[in-house]
């Protein structure tokens, strides 16, 4: 009976910090899915060049956030040791970095039309995306000052500020797109630059308000003062572990994107039944994103103070919560696929049939990929706590690009199995990271 009292002592614990980041992750999809739900209802051409433009921020994004989640588990173990001073450096120079790193990103921003024109892109679209991202690329300054504030204050398990600074992003950004994209309420009618100003004003609200969170609840760290002096060790640290997360992630989304590239040679229906999975298993997948969260904190925690017993009872327990909230969504999927892919389907479209039954068919596949993607990014944040990341980067792309995309071409194309090869391809990849993992953990915390 004692180790069941334990997981359930762990487990409590890691529920209490990751259900706000659960919230925090859902309120950020939001985000961005009111973005592309109003820009649609504004216009097809302007809903084409946001996707174009998002999905070049989000790629830069994504990387330089590394950094940032590189601060969460080195403040977690100097945290153990009420090391305030490290603490205070780490953060600094997690700024630092990002900040550094994302203003050499502006010009790329500033100058996409022809990038996105060598890349193929359509020249009209390309200009859209232009004007999009002359004006919503500088809140990638701001966004990833929020990043690094949210893996300071993980560490330190202040979660529920997170939720609440994020819901209000997301109602913020409602507003302000109602206001500039559509011209409400004698507010200029600006398209697509309205949703380019709701993004950059939404991120410098949010880091304003985590900054001053931060200042006030933590007020011996001095954050922001003397932000200009550098610390060399605490630099290196960050920038060590940052860049190595930065591509795991990066390895990661890079093989969905290429998923839907071979969803698209399949079939133009194909892949609108394969972008509408997607969207579903996301949403699913941010519990376990929330749930990482906070078992990247727990594991740092426990790593700082070098608790071996804590490090692998606390790992068990999470493990079982994704399996939990896995088995949960294997549930809905095979329960009410169609209810769940016609949320997103005109009901007077008249391919709606088509699509429905494929997608109804990629969502049982997305239901086995729930435990396989709980496993891995559960333990790669696990890992990630232990301050462990060079080996996962290498197994995340060996998994992913070596693994993960050949059979992922093989079994959709070569073999003709289609979605349902494509899904099979995404499951044996991010396996395959899972089990490696999974015994890279064992393997270090018993040692």
């Amino acid at each position: 009976m004692q180790p069941l009292a334990t997981y359930r002592t762990h487990a409590k614990a890691h529920l209490t910090l990751g259900l706000p980041l659960i919230g925090s992750q859902l309120a950020q999809v939001a985000v961005q899915t009111t973005d592309t739900l109003m820009i649609g209802w504004y216009d097809v051409r302007a809903l084409a060049a946001l996707v174009l433009g998002t999905s070049t921020y989000l790629i830069l994004f994504i990387f330089i956030s590394g950094f940032a989640w590189a601060v969460t588990p080195l403040v977690a173990a100097a945290a153990e040791h009420d090391d305030e001073v490290r603490i205070r450096r780490v953060t600094r120079m997690g700024l630092w970095v990002s900040l550094g790193t994302g203003a050499l990103c502006l010009p790329v921003f500033i100058w996409s039309k022809p990038i996105l024109i060598a890349l193929g892109q359509d020249p009209e679209i390309s200009q859209m995306a232009q004007t999009y991202l002359r004006i919503a690329g500088f809140g990638i300054l701001p966004g990833l000052m929020v990043m690094v504030l949210k893996g300071y204050l993980s560490a330190l398990e202040k979660t529920r500020v997170q939720f609440w600074v994020t819901v209000g992003a997301a109602l913020a950004n409602v507003l302000v797109n109602y206001l500039l994209i559509f011209g409400r309420f004698g507010f200029p009618e600006l398209g697509i630059q309205g949703a380019a100003i709701a993004s950059l004003v939404v991120n410098l609200v949010s880091a304003i308000w985590l900054a001053l969170y931060a200042i006030r609840v933590f007020p011996d760290h001095n954050l922001f003062q003397r932000l200009w002096r550098p610390d060399v060790e605490a630099l290196r640290e960050v920038f060590a572990m940052g860049w190595q997360i930065g591509l795991t992630t990066v390895a990661e989304v890079g093989l969905f994107n290429f998923s839907s590239y071979v969803m698209g040679w399949i079939g133009t229906i194909q892949l609108a039944a394969h972008g509408i999975a997607l969207q579903i298993a996301t949403i699913a997948f941010m519990v376990q994103l929330g749930l990482s969260n906070a078992a990247t904190v727990r594991a740092g925690r426990a790593f700082g103070r070098r608790d071996g017993r804590a490090l692998i009872d606390g790992a068990v327990a999470v493990w079982l919560l994704g399996f939990f909230f896995a088995c949960v969504a294997l549930v809905v999927f095979l329960v009410i696929p169609e209810a769940l892919m016609g949320l997103f389907v005109d009901p007077d479209d008249p391919l709606r049939g088509e699509i429905l039954a494929i997608g109804s068919t990629l969502l049982a596949m997305a239901a086995l990929f729930q435990f396989v993607d709980s496993a891995q990014v559960l333990g790669i944040s696990i890992l990630r706590g232990m301050q462990d990341t060079r080996r996962p980067m290498v197994a995340a792309a060996v998994s992913y690009w070596l693994i993960g995309a050949p059979t992922t071409y093989i079994f959709g194309i070569v073999l003709g199995w289609e979605g349902v090869g494509v899904w099979l391809g995404l499951v044996t990849g991010l396996a395959c990271a899972a089990i490696y993992l999974q015994a890279r953990f064992w393997a270090l915390a018993r040692d």
